[in-house]
């Protein structure tokens, strides 16, 4: 037994002096990798203190110039992203990784990541097309991709719009930039376009007046540009005004409910009648 026990003890013995003269040769080689290491670890610590701190004063450089909060969080964003990669970079040459050969890596991958993601940088080009010619700003309510809303943010790869009944929607960069933009914010004033029918036995020159003195109570409305009334159309069942009175942009849904209602009341009490859509059956007695 014994001698099997000193059969089995001396090869561990030979590993850990082998290990023990390894780390003996080697110590200096094995306290510049671990002083790399380090460096690496705190460059990138650091050095993403560093890049939220740039970040931020850029954001707050372009506040302080009035610059739209939209394209504000976008390049703050992009400048974020941009920084983090020079600091990842030279954390990999710390650890002696050489960074023309990460540069070129990087260029290589992001050729092939770009091929297998050409929609999403179709959304960055159109992202930076939105900052550079800004049809709409932060808080703007315009309609792009078929989807209306209040302008949240402009993201690199998407914008993000709050609806009216207040759901989040994210539109992808591209959709806003590949289709129509409206953007109702954009002038201080709108005009309010509404249809009033009225009776074939109404009094025209009555009707329109009553509808004038209506609108001209509400201060809202603007003297200039002037309203315009007048008769669209002889449809089937009534006489179409058209009635287009000018506001400010911030008061025209207000504008649009109280004008419906105050026309309303107004040719009921002058009598006028709103008629609804009817058929006349006229019928022949048969000799």
């Amino acid at each position: 037994m014994s001698g099997e026990s000193v059969g089995m003890e001396a090869p561990l013995v030979d590993g850990l002096s082998y290990v023990e003269k390894w780390l003996t040769n080697n110590s200096d080689l094995l306290v510049q990798y671990g002083v790399n290491i380090i460096s690496a670890v705190l460059i990138l610590f650091i050095g993403n203190i560093i890049v939220k701190a740039v970040a931020s004063s850029v954001s707050k450089l372009l506040e302080k110039k009035n610059m739209d909060n939209a394209v504000v969080e976008f390049i703050h964003g992009l400048v974020r992203y941009l920084l983090f990669v020079i600091v990842l970079i030279a954390a990999l040459g710390r650890i002696g990784v050489q960074t023309a050969s990460v540069v070129a890596v990087i260029g290589a991958a992001g050729l092939a990541i770009g091929l297998a993601l050409q929609g999403s940088l179709s959304n960055f080009a159109a992202g930076v097309l939105i900052v550079a010619f800004r049809p709409f700003k932060s808080g703007d309510y315009v309609e792009v991709g078929g989807v209306a809303g209040s302008v949240e943010a402009i993201q690199i790869f998407q914008t993000v719009l709050k609806t009216p009944d207040n759901k989040m929607v994210v539109v992808p960069n591209s959709g806003v930039i590949g289709g129509p933009i409206t953007n109702y914010s954009r002038h201080a004033t709108r005009r309010v376009d509404l249809v009033i029918g009225v009776s074939y036995k109404a009094d025209l020159k009555q009707t329109k007046q009553v509808i004038r003195e209506t609108l001209e109570k509400d201060p809202r409305i603007l003297k200039d540009p002037e309203m315009t009334i007048g008769v669209l159309a002889l449809a089937d069942s009534s006489v179409n005004f058209v009635v287009r009175p000018w506001v400010k942009t911030e008061d025209y849904w207000g504008v649009y409910f109280d004008a419906m209602q105050g026309i309303k009341e107004a040719l009921d009490a002058a009598g006028i009648e709103i008629p609804f859509p009817q058929m006349d059956v006229h019928l022949n007695k048969a000799d």
